[in-house]
């Protein structure tokens, strides 16, 4: 089987206050940890950027994640039979993470993702008020790496529908789409405070 990877680092960073993946952590910018690890265990990468910035070897991402997804997808050779998505802002992700979901879409899945229980309690509310407490005991918290089928993932993806993750497009596709166990470590960067918590484990 033929592995690729889409590194999807096209975000603006509303939430940081600018692109985060061009930050610097531990001496490279975040998105350079995600592609080095995406290339240790892929046959190629495509890294997908924010239009106008100027990367060797990148493509500009479109105005939603979902869009960023397509314009990668488009780059990626049509005999590749594993696409994995990767988001530029987890770049604590292992090598060994990446390779459990690879072999999930091996064994018969459409789609794997990385997932952690969820140990909060978890509150539905409106506005400010709660209106109901959601029971998490089959609730999961899921990252990327996610891995997919290729021919499933360009077949969910020929609406061009809109999601937060891909592993969402897989479902309402109603593709088979399996869980296996992520990594606490592997953290989003979200805001800046994040950075600080990436670099001190990268330092440990």
């Amino acid at each position: 089987m033929t592995v690729w990877t889409i590194v999807v680092a096209a975000g603006r960073g509303s939430r940081f206050g600018g692109p985060k993946q061009l930050e610097m952590l531990a001496g490279r910018r975040v998105m350079d940890w995600s592609v080095e690890v995406a290339r240790a265990v892929s046959d190629g990468v495509v890294l997908v950027v924010p239009p106008g910035l100027s990367e060797p070897d990148a493509v500009p991402g479109g105005e939603t994640r979902s869009a960023s997804v397509r314009a990668g997808l488009a780059q990626v050779p049509a005999d590749a039979t594993v696409i994995v998505v990767h988001d530029a802002a987890r770049p604590l992700a292992t090598a060994e993470l990446f390779g459990r979901v690879i072999e999930a879409v091996r064994a018969g899945a459409d789609a794997a993702l990385p997932g952690l229980a969820v140990s909060d309690t978890l509150k539905r509310v409106t506005g400010d008020a709660v209106v109901a407490t959601v029971d998490r005991t089959d609730v999961v918290a899921v990252q990327t790496p996610q891995a997919f089928r290729a021919s499933a993932l360009r077949a969910a993806h020929a609406s061009s529908p809109e999601a937060t993750d891909d592993g969402a497009v897989i479902e309402a596709a109603g593709g088979k789409v399996v869980v296996v166990p992520g990594e606490p470590t592997n953290m989003k960067i979200t805001t800046p405070a994040d950075l600080i918590a990436a670099a001190a484990l990268l330092t440990r």
